[in-house]
């Protein structure tokens, strides 16, 4: 958890760094996408057994977090996700109802099957789908936003919400919406990546990594690949968390 992204090598003080067992990618997924699900929902999730909990983009590199964990906590889990193989992917760790967007539309499937609405939503797409989200909420119901991803291409960094009703939908439900940044809960970050890493490491936590091998051009490998990377991100088409392969140095000196 240090400044600098898209490079071979970091220096880092041992204060900060995290030991993993193995130098797999799977451990890789914690450092951002799972500490913000776990604290995130442990912070402001209000979790209990038989709440209904909406995860948007659930088949994604944080979502696939808070549907686990969101599951373990006993709530019903309803994920929203782009494809079929994403869906399978969702019931295979746990997610009660993966809803398809692609070939059902969230708002109808949500208003017939959940009437009463749903208690927390974990929210990071941002526009239509925070929209379909409010409209969701059950009575007393939290939306929590950790991200907008539809708005990040966009020259503002902000995608369009219809926050004209806002107030008085919020009003109707005694809901309530807050935001959720991770470097606002640093204090909590060392002993969730611990906790993090044991689930890992005993099997009680799928870390879904995607290589890219299913993209267009292969696994991502090298600098070179990043931006592909984020293209295939973009275009919705991972499953887990995006890694980038970098290639050891044959004769690499420290």
């Amino acid at each position: 958890m240090s400044p600098g992204s898209f490079a071979e090598y970091t220096v880092v003080p041992a204060s900060i760094a995290t030991p993993v067992p193995s130098a797999t990618p799977e451990y890789l997924t914690l450092l951002v996408s799972g500490t913000t699900a776990y604290i995130c929902l442990k912070e402001l999730g209000g979790l209990k057994e038989g709440k209904k909990v909406l995860v948007t983009a659930a088949a994604g590199g944080t979502g696939q977090f808070a549907v686990q964990l969101a599951k373990k906590a006993g709530c019903h889990v309803i994920g929203t996700c782009s494809s079929d193989e994403k869906s399978a992917f969702l019931k295979s760790v746990g997610c009660d109802r993966p809803i398809n967007y692609n070939t059902e539309h969230v708002g109808t499937v949500l208003k017939r099957e959940y009437p009463g609405g749903v208690d927390v939503v974990y929210e990071s797409v941002g526009g239509a789908m925070f929209d379909l989200a409010i409209d969701a909420l059950a009575t007393k119901g939290r939306l929590i936003v950790i991200g907008f991803i539809s708005g990040y291409q966009t020259p503002t960094g902000l995608s369009p919400v219809n926050a004209g009703t806002l107030p008085a939908k919020l009003l109707r439900k005694s809901a309530r919406i807050q935001g959720f940044f991770l470097n606002h809960y640093l204090s909590e970050y060392r002993a969730s990546m611990d906790h993090l890493v044991k689930m890992c490491t005993s099997g009680d936590l799928v870390c879904q990594v995607d290589l890219g091998d299913l993209s267009t051009e292969g696994r991502f490998t090298g600098l070179e690949s990043v931006f592909r990377a984020v293209d295939y991100m973009y275009m919705g088409k991972n499953t887990g968390k995006i890694v980038v392969e970098l290639p050891h140095p044959v004769n690499s000196k420290l």
